[in-house]
């Protein structure tokens, strides 16, 4: 709803629009000679003036021939001015006393319009969006920006998917993480059809497990999902893989990638993932983004936040309630997700579990022989209870994308009958792998010690400068100080340690030809100048050693 405007400005407005027309109209009147006060009286009850105000237009008219209020000067906003903008972030005053200052040096300071005048020039060259992004960058000008909106579809036509960094810290195996959230959002019921958690940074197997749950109806995934007519994702590298491509192309199900930081191509999901912080993860321990008093920056404890399980069951039970209980903007009649959904006649096409049940599983292309060890994978070893009396059978292997706990056997005839899972033999417990982390954790800490020590060497610290003049390092070494310190790092120095006369080179074989020592002879009265200079046999005679080579 737009807002109102008061009578006396509307009038106000009118009259400054309808004024050239109507001192047109008058000057006319005026030209013929049938101009009456009752013509002006008209004019002025019309625009909400005096006709003393009118009179006053046609007296304008008469002596300038103009029409119209006078325009008053306007500085023009140049390239120039709005790369100097862009330097000072949208500062008109700061660009002012720039421009001031060079116009002093060069003795011309009264070109410089007054600040007033470059403000008003600013704000009538450039609009409310430009000059917020010169202030704040492309985000604030896009808000500024006027949006459409797709046309109505019907349900399963089109669904978007993305990602959000859930900013809440939850306890995993006693390390505190953010999870992330993978999901698919139905764009004509709002219906979330698909959802997939993970402790850290998703890839393609999340996306694949969300789309597994978005398309299939049973239990707990349905009532919602079926094959959607087409997916629309972000720039995302997880979203766009080859294996998310195969597995939605076997269904001939296109992904239409949005060009990069545009989020207002995929509203639906992106208001999904503000919602989804302000009604739910605001309230939960550990939320990252909650107002705290000043100097309170401690973090929760790991004792005191929400288990991963518990986090993921929460979550779950929230998307329920947003699919069954919530009334987003957008659905017609105030009708929920659900409600709409069920009214939708569009038909949905369903999948059959049992293709469902490899839905995207990678195949490294080779056929294993299973074993007595069970069947091997990455030199690993996996068995199952069903390969009992079946070695030497030769199969191929399927398995989810960065999950190698568990792989599908499947027969190398045409076809490719399902054997079984296998698992992995021997594989670590929760108390080794607990243990492993730790040591591994305390090497990257070691790690980064020694890093911000040696950062600290290489780096000169230097003192603060009131004045224009070179800094003074904070810290004066010694000569002996220098000399030692190159002492101590060149007996480290395996390079500078390496003695190359330690160890002498053996003797060269006897079929080797061996260089010959030619005595140099000194020149004389009767030595050829050409022989004395090259210390050569006299007469030219070609010396060979014992084995007769030269």
């Amino acid at each position: 709803m737009s807002d109102q405007v008061p009578a006396e400005d509307a009038l106000r407005w009118w009259a400054g629009a309808g004024r050239e027309d109507a001192v047109s109209r008058l000057v006319a009147l005026d030209a013929r000679g049938e101009l009456t006060t009752a013509h002006a009286r008209l004019v002025a009850k019309a625009l909400g003036v005096s006709l003393r105000t009118v009179w006053s237009w046609v007296s304008v008219a008469r002596r300038e021939g103009r029409l119209s209020a006078r325009t008053p000067d306007r500085s023009t906003v140049t390239p120039e001015l709005r790369a100097r903008l862009a330097v000072w972030g949208g500062n008109v005053a700061a660009v002012h006393r720039e421009l001031l200052a060079e116009a002093v040096k060069t003795g011309v300071a009264d070109s410089v319009p007054s600040l007033r005048t470059l403000q008003r020039a600013v704000r009538q060259g450039l609009s409310a969006g430009e000059r917020a992004g010169l202030r704040g960058g492309e985000g604030a000008r896009r808000r500024f920006d006027v949006y459409g909106k797709r046309p109505s579809t019907y349900r399963n036509a089109c669904w978007e998917g993305d990602h959000k960094r859930i900013p809440v810290r939850v306890d995993l195996e006693g390390s505190a993480v953010c999870p992330w959230v993978p999901w698919f959002i139905d764009v004509a019921t709002k219906v979330i059809v698909g959802v997939a958690v993970t402790p850290h940074q998703p890839a393609r197997d999340a996306v694949l497990a969300a789309l597994r749950t978005g398309i299939s109806r049973q239990d707990p995934y349905g009532p919602f999902g079926g094959l959607p007519g087409m997916v629309r994702v972000d720039r995302g590298k997880e979203f766009l893989c080859k294996t998310v491509e195969r597995a939605l192309g076997a269904f001939a199900v296109p992904v239409h990638d949005l060009p990069a930081y545009k989020p207002y191509r995929k509203g639906t999901i992106e208001a999904l993932n503000d919602a989804v912080e302000e009604m739910f993860l605001v309230s939960l321990p550990g939320y990252t983004h909650r107002a705290r008093p000043v100097g309170a920056h401690r973090p929760d404890r790991v004792e005191d936040l929400l288990s991963y399980p518990e986090f993921v069951e929460a979550l779950l039970r929230w998307v329920r309630g947003w699919n069954t209980g919530h009334h987003p903007e957008g659905l017609a009649d105030g009708l929920t997700p659900l409600a709409a959904w069920e009214a939708d006649p569009a038909p949905v096409e369903d999948v059959a579990e049992e293709r469902l049940s490899f839905f995207a599983l990678e195949d490294d292309g080779r056929v294993r022989k299973i074993t007595t060890n069970g069947i091997s994978w990455r030199r690993r070893a996996y068995i199952a209870p069903w390969m009992a009396g079946h070695v030497g059978m030769r199969g191929r292997l399927r398995y989810l994308p960065h999950y190698d706990g568990k792989i599908e056997v499947f027969s190398t005839e045409e076809g490719g009958r399902h054997l079984g899972s296998a698992y992995l033999a021997q594989a670590a417990t929760l108390e080794q792998r607990r243990a492993l982390s730790s040591v591994r954790d305390k090497k990257a800490r070691a790690l980064k010690a020694d890093l911000k020590a040696a950062e600290k060497l290489r780096k000169t610290r230097y003192t603060a400068t009131t004045t224009a003049a070179a800094p003074r390092p904070r810290r004066t070494v010694t000569s002996s100080e220098a000399q030692a310190e190159i002492a101590r790092s060149r007996g480290v120095d395996l390079a500078a340690r390496a003695l190359p006369d330690l160890i002498p080179p053996r003797e060269p074989p006897a079929s080797w030809a061996r260089p010959v020592v030619r005595p140099r002879q000194p020149a004389g009265p009767h030595t050829d100048a050409g022989q004395a200079g090259d210390g050569g046999p006299p007469g030219g005679a070609d010396v060979r050693d014992d084995s007769g080579e030269r």
